[in-house]
């Protein structure tokens, strides 16, 4: 049985996300902004963690209290025989769901496959229906139908219900709001609305872009009356609301307005190799080097439990008490450890 791992402020380690590959066929100005990133190299190959020593990372994990992965990147898909590294993971005992979160671009070609290797959920990132906004919130020209089809694949292979995550960003595409809602109410998805974020430093992220949960809320509800919902589970980042018609549900992530920090158990795992335990942080503590240099499945598990057990992070609530200190430091990037 996996043990407990609680950190200083008493949070257990139940989340593991797990960034496979920091490429992506996007260009999102709030994650990877093509300008800023014009001269990025990323990583080659041999410095990306195998299959093999991400399923050894993730046994150790789970034995110490994790039993829910998601694979993230960058953008998943991209990462060759992605349907193999999803059979292995799935083949851990403890682990009691697999999801992944992907721009569904490739979703189309994918799904089925992923579905068969064991994955449980699929999370679609999704800002506009209408391709200008589209474009505009991707960096790129692809047809946003491509994206739809991808949804529809993933729900023909049995990937249901599909989260559809969408960033709202101020005088960008508030219209998607109710583009969105109504779009898929009725259809058993669930669309979740995320207050744009200060995630890395390249995004020139400003208080007045971030269009508050709320506002939100009001504007669907005006609509399409809505009413709370409770949580699934303690630590859910989404605040739930349920139409009153019975048409679904929808999700609101305000980790500007109302932060969440005091109930995370995310930790992540970067395509390198490093171990972060927030989205805001500056550096990790890096598992490649011992893992091939010849660490004992105890030594790793032991620098797991210690950067865990030292963990204090709080940048949220820090960012909503104005805390100068928490906003400067630099952040890694959102692309590099997933969402």
């Amino acid at each position: 049985m996996p043990s407990h791992t609680t950190d200083t402020l008493s949070r257990p380690l139940k989340d593991l996300r797990i960034s496979v590959t920091d490429r992506c066929n996007f260009r999102c100005p709030y994650c990877m902004p093509a300008d800023a990133i014009a001269h990025e190299r990323f990583l080659p190959k041999d410095d990306i963690l195998t299959f093999e020593e991400i399923v050894r990372t993730v046994r150790l994990f789970v034995e110490l209290g994790v039993t829910k992965l998601r694979i993230t990147g960058g953008e998943p898909l991209l990462r060759r025989e992605i349907e193999t590294l999803t059979e292995r993971l799935s083949r851990i005992q403890g682990i009691k769901d697999r999801a992944l979160t992907t721009n569904g671009l490739l979703l189309g070609e994918k799904a089925h496959a992923l579905k068969a290797a064991g994955l449980n959920r699929i999370t679609v990132s999704l800002d506009a229906l209408d391709d200008p906004t589209f474009h505009k919130m991707t960096g790129r020209n692809y047809p946003v139908a491509r994206v739809l089809d991808g949804i529809q694949k993933a729900e023909d292979a049995g990937l249901h219900p599909v989260k559809i995550n969408t960033v709202v960003q101020r005088d960008v595409n508030e219209h998607a709001i109710l583009d969105l809602a109504r779009r898929f109410h009725g259809t058993g998805h669930i669309v979740r609305f995320i207050e744009y974020m200060d995630a890395g430093s390249r995004n020139r992220w400003q208080p007045h872009q971030v269009v508050p949960a709320e506002e939100i809320l009001r504007s669907i509800h005006a609509e399409m009356p809505l009413q709370p919902t409770d949580p699934n589970y303690t630590g859910e980042v989404a605040r739930r609301y349920s139409y009153c018609d019975g048409g679904g549900e929808i999700g609101i992530i305000a980790s500007i307005t109302h932060p969440f920090c005091g109930d995370c158990t995310r930790a992540r795992l970067s395509t390198d190799g490093k171990i972060y335990t927030c989205l805001f942080s500056a550096h990790g503590a890096d598992l490649k080097v011992p893992l091939r240099s010849g660490a004992t499945d105890d030594d790793l598990r032991e620098r797991i439990q210690a950067v865990w057990t030292r963990r204090s992070d709080r940048y949220s609530e820090l960012r909503a008490q104005g805390a100068p200190q928490s906003m400067s430091a630099p952040r890694i990037e959102m692309y590099k450890i997933g969402g």
